[in-house]
C-alpha cells in the first residue's frame, strides 16, 4: 500500500480503511487486528496528529530513541500502547520491561534470561512475541522455523515467560504469503493466538492469514 495522503492522519485514515476491507474479505472481525503505528524515526510533532485521530497503539525499533520522546506523549495520553518491534539487546532489557507495554523480538536464550530477570524484579510483563526466522536469513534476528516448538517450550518451561504469540519479517525478495502461513501454522500448533505479521506493503496479506497485530509505519507517517 502507498501513501494516499500528506498528513499523517490521512494515512492513518487510509490505512484504517484498507484493514475493514482485509478484514471483510478474510471474514473477520476488524477488532480481530490490531494496528501498530510505527513510529520509529519521527518525532511528537508527527505522532501527536495521529495520537489526535483516535490511533494508540505505537511502534518503535529503539529503547533509547523511545525513551526520548514517549514519555511526554505518554504522560498526556495514558492509554496509549507502546510496542518495541526492534531488536532488543539483552542490556536494555530493563529498561525496555519497564517502557514498553509489548516486546516482538524475543529470540535467543540471553535475552531470555535478561528478561525473566526483569519481569520478576519489576512485577510488570510486557507482552511477549518469538520472533521466527522464516526465511532462515543469516543477517535477520529470530529463531529458525525448525527450533521454534523446543525455543517456545524452553521459554515457558525453563524461563517461566509468557508468550503471546509470534512475529516475522519475511525475506524482501519473496512472496510473503508463504511466510505468513509457516508462522501462523507453528503459532496454532503452540496453542499461540497472537501473530505480528505484516507491514507498510504487505499487510492486507498478512490479515488474510490470521495477523493479530500488523505493523504499520510509511503508509501512516510517510517515508522516512
Amino acid at each position: 500500500m502507498t501513501l494516499t495522503s500528506s498528513s499523517p492522519a490521512g494515512g492513518l485514515a487510509a490505512v484504517e480503511t484498507e484493514i475493514r476491507r482485509a478484514c471483510k474479505e478474510a471474514r473477520r472481525e476488524r477488532t480481530s487486528v490490531n494496528l501498530i503505528a510505527v513510529s520509529k524515526t519521527f518525532e511528537a510533532d508527527a505522532i501527536q496528529p495521529v495520537i489526535d485521530a483516535g490511533q494508540r497503539v505505537f511502534g518503535e525499533n529503539r529503547v533509547q530513541e523511545a525513551k526520548g520522546k514517549w514519555p511526554a506523549l505518554v504522560a498526556a495520553q495514558p492509554a496509549i500502547a507502546l510496542h518495541l518491534i526492534g531488536p532488543l539487546q539483552s542490556n536494555k532489557a530493563k529498561e525496555a520491561v519497564a517502557l514498553f507495554d509489548a516486546i516482538h523480538s524475543v529470540d535467543r536464550p540471553s535475552l531470555c534470561d535478561a528478561l525473566a530477570k526483569e519481569i520478576a524484579a519489576q512485577g510488570k510483563s510486557p507482552q511477549l512475541f518469538v520472533q521466527i526466522n522464516t526465511g532462515e536469513e543469516p543477517q535477520k534476528a529470530g529463531i529458525a522455523p525448525a527450533e521454534a516448538d523446543d525455543f517456545l517450550a524452553r521459554c515457558r518451561d525453563h524461563w517461566g515467560l509468557q508468550i503471546s504469540g509470534l512475529m516475522c519479517i519475511p525475506p524482501v525478495d519473496e512472496a510473503v504469503a508463504p511466510h505468513f502461513a509457516l508462522t501462523a501454522k507453528i503459532a496454532a500448533r503452540n496453542g499461540l493466538k497472537e501473530l505480528s505479521m505484516g507491514m507498510s506493503a504487505d499487510f492486507a496479506t498478512a490479515i488474510q492469514f490470521g495477523a493479530t497485530y500488523v505493523r504499520v509505519g510509511s503508509a501512516i507517517f510517510g517515508h522516512r
